[in-house]
């Protein structure tokens, strides 16, 4: 990627209320993340071939999109957007209350500046809550499902 194209990526992310982007091209994989509003973004570069001498690496990105709680497993949302249960308006939800999910299986959408994130779940068990309305904003780290 263009390292001119890169910065002004960067530079969108730092001034803007979005706490991750990931962009895939042919010639690679490009995630940026904002981890502080008071830092700069780190910028991961994941490239088919050895990635370039000048590219901008910072620490890794670690994804933890579900977290155990006493009760059983919290999907929380990895990024700030907004949330649908289902593909498209008037589809079926992905999953309801009461349904047996898998590790892996898509759970929800969330919208993040046009781009579809499909979040999956990372672990296998019975939606018992959806924790946030259809259409509704959220926020990194937000809850969105319980599973036992």
């Amino acid at each position: 990627m263009d390292l001119r194209k890169l910065k002004t990526l960067i530079d969108l992310v730092s001034e803007s209320n979005v706490s991750e982007l990931e962009i895939t091209e042919a010639e690679g994989k490009v995630r940026i993340v904002k981890s502080d509003p008071h830092l700069a973004p780190a910028v991961y570069q994941q490239m088919p071939s050895a990635p370039p001498a000048q590219a901008p690496v910072a620490a890794p990105v670690v994804e933890a999109p579900v977290v155990a709680v006493e009760t059983g497993y919290t999907v929380k949302s990895p990024m700030v957007g907004t949330f649908y249960r289902a593909a498209s308006p008037g589809a079926d939800p992905f999953v309801e209350v009461g349904a047996q999910v898998k590790v892996g299986e898509r759970l929800c959408i969330v919208e993040a500046m046009k781009i579809l994130n499909e979040i999956e779940c990372d672990h296998a068990g019975v939606v018992t809550r959806v924790l946030v309305q259809d259409g509704e904003s959220v926020e990194y780290g937000q809850p969105l499902f319980e599973i036992e």
